[in-house]
């Protein structure tokens, strides 16, 4: 069973700390306070030896190696899925091992492995049958956080969603690219169209319905991710959930417009008033005022953004439309892994709230 000690100082090891994810799980745990007696940082024999400015003095980067990693008490590993596919099992293997927790999309739909957003299901995490453990999609990490108090209160029978996806989805590269080429058509003869190599097309000035590969019923693995992963996390194996994912011009927060059929009839003050006071979010909700979620302004924050609640007019009575919008690198990666890490340290059954 996965667990870690309470009050008590960690080795902590981040793989991948060189790139967008694993400087802000740095951030994160720098920020949060959280109990680290030391910090390796692995990173690429490129990178190796380079030194890193942190909370807890200069920290030289290493060179990667499973002896040294299971050598932590706790491993984040954002690096691609076959490097977790290779070495997380190693890390954590045995009683001597670490607990790994993976920001890859490796372990998420392995019976095996949990996968947590612990504000949701913390208790699948701490009962982990081996010490991995996985962390969601961040497009499911933020969405998910404004349909589970929705559930648990009106029980969800179907949920439709479309997806505005900021380019560091696709990691530090795709920020740059991003911004570099918008410089490059805002700074070149009109007509020009900016070079892409991260992403399917262009990116700056326009948008992009595809992201990640086709299935075969011709949603992306993207979508898909998000219809697999809120069955998991929520535990409603069946649940309906569409998903249309469209990458945009933005550079780190998410949007999302879903759209919800209940059991249960539902009124928008009642939910409004629900999520106010649900954990990890931050109601933005005055249309009089122009005040909604928006990348500007969850970008670099914690809580997830919802607003624009409103009485969905295809399911009536039984239906709710709203918007969220959250920082794809914090609350859908960096801050849900240390949230997990957190969460480990308290028992079996307790619920988990964190202060954000």
């Amino acid at each position: 069973m996965a667990a870690l000690p309470a009050n008590t100082p960690l080795k902590v090891g981040i793989c991948g700390a060189t790139g967008a994810v694993g400087k802000e799980i740095v951030g994160v745990l720098e920020t949060r306070g959280f109990p680290v007696k030391e910090l390796h940082l692995f990173g690429s024999e490129r990178s190796s030896g380079k030194v890193v400015e942190t909370k807890w003095g200069k920290v030289e980067i290493e060179a990667f190696s499973v002896q040294k990693a299971r050598e932590m008490d706790v491993v984040f590993i954002s690096v691609s899925g076959d490097f977790s596919k290779e070495y997380a099992k190693a890390i954590a293997e045995g009683d001597d091992g670490a607990v790994v927790i993976d920001n890859s999309s490796a372990f998420r739909y392995d019976k095996d492995v949990a996968l947590c957003v612990p504000e949701i299901n913390a208790d699948a995490a701490r009962k982990n049958p081996n010490k991995v453990i996985a962390n969601p999609n961040c497009t499911t990490a933020i969405g998910i956080m404004a349909l589970f108090p929705l559930h648990k209160r009106f029980g969800l029978k179907k949920v439709i969603m479309s997806t505005y996806q900021a380019a560091s989805g696709a990691g530090q590269e795709g920020m740059d690219e991003l911004r570099d080429g918008a410089k490059e058509v805002v700074n070149s003869a009109e007509g020009t169209i900016a070079k892409n190599k991260i992403f399917a097309h262009p990116l700056p000035f326009n948008l992009i319905p595809h992201i990640d590969v086709f299935q075969d019923n011709l949603y992306t693995k993207e979508e898909m991710k998000v219809t697999w992963e809120c069955r998991k996390i929520m535990d409603i194996p069946s649940l309906p959930v569409s998903c249309t994912a469209v990458r945009i011009p933005t550079f780190r927060a998410h949007a999302e417009s879903i759209v919800v059929e209940t059991e249960k009839p539902i009124k928008v003050d009642e939910a409004r008033d629900l999520l106010a006071k649900s954990p990890g979010i931050a109601l933005a909700d005055e249309p009089a005022n122009k005040k909604y979620p928006m990348p500007l302004t969850a970008s670099k924050k914690y809580p997830v953004e919802v607003g624009r609640i409103r009485q969905n007019i295809v399911f009536g009575d039984h239906g709710l439309e709203f918007f969220v919008c959250g920082d794809q690198l914090l609350r859908g990666a960096a801050l849900n892994a240390v949230l997990i890490a957190e969460a480990l340290a308290e028992p079996v059954g307790k619920d988990f709230t964190p202060k954000l």
